[in-house]
């Protein structure tokens, strides 16, 4: 019996529920959807009895929230998960998810009720479920999703850890010696981050050579890194890139980022030859991200300062989405590379003329590189296998 039969044998009778508090509330984000949405259709692959346990806070506009109520009913559907999801409106006030508190849609209250009164095991995706409503389920995994910050804090504040019975992490690197980033409070594991690569399939290549990204332009937090408090935003990380397409006028660098109409960044991007596209616009849907990557010759992104420095071995799952969508990938350094082949469609890059010739490279060698691409998502991303990796010591 293979490993993957084995863990799913074991799992019979058990509700696996994969926990979200992040994607009915963001109507428009296709990608933050699009996360949540390959871990429930890889337990599916499993064969394994699994429920989408999304939470969404209620804002005080009954309209505006029973608009996000519909949407995600509605796409969830579209992927063949109806009966499968459980979104709980909550109503109540401050942090503590009480189900009194709660109204159901898609799984009722009293289904929901049996479901955690039998064997079940919760995949809580960045401690999206909380007490008092955690402590309800008989197994409970907290699932990182952003090592570099998610360790900076739980070495100093309650981040849900102490109500787990597990802590997996996508920070490949966490546990090595040249690792800076602040050590495990408990044990843990890692697993490379999760894309479904029957959802995210090879496309051929786009007819226009374009290189993007999708992304959050600022980012209001601050983290102590070697005595200083450096700006972690996206706006610092492509500070050194910001003349590329004047190198490489042959290709389109295009950022779909979410600016103001009015911000005076989108002249400034503008101005140094950068194509830019709102990701409501290009993004809005899981349908419509994928679109988005699959029109694209492949991705170019710096990363954020914390995971670079710290060297946690960050990938962020939307490289693994364009990865399995046979789009290569030109990104900096986080000691992730040393977890994958040397021949992986990854292009690893840290100065703006590495950047030029990566970018060269992929519109030379694309044919090569998008084939590589595949074939590490579908080794190492693929949503069957980590979610297994995940599991294997929980069952």
């Amino acid at each position: 019996m293979t490993a993957l039969m084995s863990i799913t044998a074991k799992l019979k009778g058990t509700t696996v529920f994969v926990g979200c508090g992040f994607a009915a509330k963001y109507l428009l984000g296709g990608g933050n959807f699009s996360v949540p949405l390959q871990w429930i259709l890889g337990l599916q692959r499993m064969g394994v009895d699994a429920i989408w346990l999304e939470i969404l806070p209620a804002t005080g506009d009954e309209e505006s929230d029973q608009r996000h109520i519909r949407a995600f009913q509605e796409r969830l559907e579209a992927h063949g998960l109806a009966g499968r999801y459980c979104l709980l409106h909550h109503r109540g006030s401050g942090e503590e998810q009480e189900l009194s508190n709660m109204e159901a849609h898609g799984l009722s209250l009293e289904d929901l009720e049996k479901r955690l009164g039998g064997p079940n095991i919760l995949l809580n995706l960045s401690y999206s479920i909380k007490p008092p409503l955690l402590q309800r389920f008989e197994r409970r995994v907290l699932c990182d999703l952003d090592p570099g910050e998610i360790s900076y804090w739980m070495a100093r504040l309650e981040m849900g850890q102490s109500y787990h019975d597990t802590f997996c992490t996508i920070g490949l690197n966490l546990d090595a010696p040249d690792c800076t980033a602040a050590k495990a409070v408990m044990p843990r594991k890692t697993f490379y981050p999760i894309v479904d690569t029957q959802l995210f399939q090879p496309m051929p290549r786009p007819d226009r050579p374009r290189f993007t990204t999708v992304t959050q332009w600022y980012w209001g937090k601050y983290m102590d890194i070697n005595g200083q408090y450096p700006d972690l935003s996206k706006q610092a990380a492509f500070q050194q890139y910001m003349t590329l397409p004047s190198l490489v006028p042959e290709a389109e660098m295009e950022l779909a980022v979410n600016l103001n109409p009015d911000d005076p960044e989108r002249d400034r991007i503008r101005s140094f030859g950068w194509g830019l596209v709102h990701p409501h616009e290009v993004a809005s849907g899981p349908a419509e991200y994928r679109a988005y990557i699959a029109g694209s010759l492949a991705e170019f992104t710096p990363v954020k300062q914390a995971d670079a420095v710290w060297r946690t071995g960050w990938f962020s799952d939307r490289a693994a989405a364009y990865l399995a969508s046979g789009r290569p990938e030109i990104t900096e350094d986080t000691a992730a590379s040393r977890y994958l082949p040397e021949e992986s469609g990854v292009l690893i890059v840290s100065s703006l003329e590495e950047a030029a010739e990566a970018v060269r490279r992929v519109m030379k060698d694309w044919d090569r590189l998008s084939l590589r691409a595949r074939e590490t998502a579908v080794e190492y991303f693929d949503s069957v296998k980590n979610l297994e990796r995940i599991l294997a010591d929980v069952v």
